[in-house]
């Protein structure tokens, strides 16, 4: 099942997309829930429901005649999950840590192995395709970052990797966004990021449930325990190809980030986890390869009125606009002591 969050009558609905067509939720049966966030909430009770109106659907019948098809390229979206409970981003693919701390010459950290890590971002800032604001200091060495994420369905507390599937809702594409200066500011001061992060975290354009990728299902890598997907992912800025890996090349799975995650504390419906960055998935670590085999290199960066297109296989393609906001405040202009 393929799900969409659009603005209908200045407020936020829910809808199915089946052949380019959005059906509303709430408008095909009078027990489904009208938003993501009533639908994650009542998980367990609704989904099957759903799943058969979905199926139907996908072959022809209508189960209400009332209820017309809105084109999908016609609507105003939101993020799939335009108010998630909380905002987690891993670190799951190797080949982009790996590479990133060589252009950089450090060694690889052995704890990468050791167990999988994520960071808390805003989850106030999260939005789906179309602009992205940004300050004067976000566009000094403004980045994407292409990554897969997942939102959890139902509540749960000291999960284990083996069962933690069952608690994906759907999975969608991740943009998150990066003002690299300001994030290596003050990652000096080892609290990891914040404000290079949490003006922007982009996902989309839908949520698609696990049962629409089991097609794609590839063997988690050796040691690893949990579902993993043979899915290409890609990126363009302004029409020019500049990344392109797989989610089947995550080390660490989804099921063993939300373990972690999950370790002594409560998981929500509504939470929100990236995979972190896939290899070759940004222009830090695009810029760093490139200046190391050519020291003429010239580094990119993202600059207003740039368009950035993020593909994911079966899951859709998720397009922003990068606009600069009408100010020129600058928090750097305000360090001390310099």
């Amino acid at each position: 099942m393929k799900l969409v969050t659009y603005i209908r009558e200045d407020v936020d609905q829910l809808a199915i997309l089946v052949n380019g067509q959005l059906y509303n939720m709430q408008e095909l049966h009078p027990d489904l829930p009208s938003t993501m966030h009533m639908f994650l909430q009542m998980w367990d009770d609704v989904i099957g429901l759903a799943t058969a109106i979905d199926a139907q659907l996908k072959a022809g019948k209508n189960p209400r005649s009332s209820v017309y098809g809105v084109p999908y390229d016609q609507v105003q979206l939101l993020a799939p999950v335009p108010f998630p409970t909380s905002c987690r981003d891993g670190y799951a693919f190797r080949q982009h840590v790996a590479a990133a701390r060589r252009n950089r010459k450090a060694d690889m950290i052995p704890e990468f192995d050791q167990y999988p890590i994520f960071y808390f971002t805003n989850h106030n800032a999260i939005q789906g395709p179309g602009e992205v604001l940004c300050m004067p200091d976000h566009f000094q060495n403004l980045d994407f970052e292409l990554e897969a994420a997942v939102v959890i369905c139902k509540r749960g507390r000291n999960i284990t990797a083996a069962e933690a599937d069952e608690y994906i809702g759907g999975y969608m594409i991740m943009n998150d966004m990066s003002a690299r200066l300001l994030q290596m500011e003050e990652m000096k001061l080892n609290l990891g990021p914040a404000k290079g992060k949490d003006f922007s975290t982009v996902i989309g354009p839908i949520l698609v449930t696990p049962d629409e990728l089991e097609p794609y299902l590839v063997p988690a890598k050796e040691g690893h325990t949990g579902n993993n997907y043979n899915l290409g992912m890609k990126c363009w800025v302004n029409g020019k190809q500049v990344s392109e890996g797989n989610m089947g090349d995550m080390d660490w799975t989804f099921a063993e980030i939300i373990e972690r995650c999950a370790y002594g504390a409560d998981i929500m419906p509504g939470d929100i986890i990236g995979s972190g960055t896939v290899g070759t998935g940004c222009f830090l670590e695009l810029n760093g390869t490139g200046k190391l085999n050519d020291p003429n290199y010239q580094a990119q960066w993202l600059q207003a009125g740039d368009v950035v297109e993020m593909e994911i296989e079966g899951l859709g393609r998720l397009v922003n606009t990068i606009v600069a906001e009408e100010s020129d405040f600058s928090i750097l202009a305000q360090k001390k002591n310099v």
